[in-house]
């Protein structure tokens, strides 16, 4: 069976604007895909283990190929459970606000714990990274208040959709789709642009 995994990056429940179009891709999806197992993950409640000092050290053992302690193997397996649910998805939806011009910050937290050597990529000296989550596909739905794209810098600097298109390719997800819609608060055509966020996705939704 066939699973995707929904990354709710939002706290504000049926308050987000980013959710409530992820959730329209979401039922379209079960329409055409009505065996698909899907696995919500609300970020914010989600009590994601820390990346300290043992994690940070854990990675570092097993980048350069030296043995872990224990405190370091403890705080490695509690990523890789992280890891593990990830990689068990065939594919990807995320919601996403953008906060201070970036991505929220448990959004950072969840991409820290799982981009690790040998899980999400991997490393040659003579090639450089590769990416270790192939085969997959994800659908991103973006949202912002005040910045719009093409709007002069008074409105805000976009730091969210480059970076987090660069992470889908860093760990190899070449598939990817991205819904933008942004400058609500300042957009005299909002509900037209709202619209057509939820046209594109019961588009993206109904691919087979």
């Amino acid at each position: 069976m066939a699973r995707l995994l929904h990354v709710n990056a939002s706290p504000l429940a049926e308050h987000s604007k980013s959710l409530s179009v992820a959730t329209e891709y979401l039922d379209e999806y079960r329409r055409h895909h009505p065996d698909v197992e899907i696995d919500r993950w609300d970020l914010f409640d989600a009590d994601l283990p820390d990346f300290g000092v043992h994690a940070a050290g854990a990675k570092m053992a097993t980048f350069f190929g030296q043995e872990q302690t224990p405190e370091q193997r403890q705080a490695w397996a509690a990523a890789r459970e992280v890891f593990d649910r990830v990689a068990a998805a065939d594919a990807y939806l995320f919601n996403i606000p953008m906060w201070n011009h970036g991505l929220p910050y448990v959004l950072k937290h969840w991409i820290d714990l799982i981009t690790q050597p040998g899980w999400s990529f991997g490393f040659d000296p003579a090639t450089g990274y590769s990416g270790l989550l192939q085969g997959r596909s994800a659908v991103v739905v973006y949202t912002c208040g005040v910045y719009g794209d093409g709007l002069p810098p008074a409105f805000g600097t976009d730091f969210l959709t480059p970076y987090f298109d660069d992470w889908l390719r860093f760990v190899g997800i070449e598939e990817r789709e991205s819904v933008k819609v942004f400058g609500q608060v300042i957009d005299p055509e909002a509900a037209a642009t709202v619209e057509r966020s939820l046209e594109r996705v019961r588009a993206l939704a109904a691919r087979v």
